[in-house]
């Protein structure tokens, strides 16, 4: 399973906030850090501030700061909020499915329990839990290495 950039953007987001508790952080700081769209990031911004995990202060030394603590944020809560599906093969969208299988294939089961095993992962992990190990600042972590899936 793959996020998309726009729930890696959140969590990258929600993370940066955790670490710097004790001022506002501004959109241009996060999309400095990470490298990303200060326009794409401002929508990520507005929705995790419509679910309530940031809130935002206005005003000429406004920014943002998280809305819950660290460790009252569930990851899984996060991605859920984020994806827009989590439609692993095609036979998992009613509306454009088109596989001749469809009607008596069980990978879709299969790949069923497998999405939720992997939610079940991220509901046992807060945003306090993330930031307990992650590096700060711009360093990366040597201990974090892709899953190396072909041999």
């Amino acid at each position: 399973m793959r996020l998309t950039a726009y729930t890696d953007y959140s969590l990258r987001t929600l993370m940066y906030l955790a670490l710097n508790r004790d001022r506002l952080v501004t959109i241009n700081d996060i999309a400095e850090l990470h490298g990303i769209s200060k326009n794409h990031l401002m929508k990520v911004v507005h929705q995790l501030g419509l679910f309530g995990f940031l809130e935002t202060v206005r005003g000429r030394n406004g920014g943002l700061r998280l809305n819950k603590e660290p460790e009252d944020i569930n990851i899984g809560d996060v991605v859920r909020h984020s994806e827009t599906d989590f439609f692993m093969a095609e036979c998992f969208d009613r509306e454009n499915n088109s596989c001749v299988y469809a009607p008596a294939c069980t990978l879709k089961s299969v790949l069923s329990s497998a999405t939720a095993a992997y939610l079940s992962v991220l509901d046992g992990v807060t945003l306090l839990d993330i930031i307990k190990r992650s590096p700060t600042g711009s360093k990366r972590n040597d201990e974090a290495r892709s899953i190396q899936l072909h041999r």
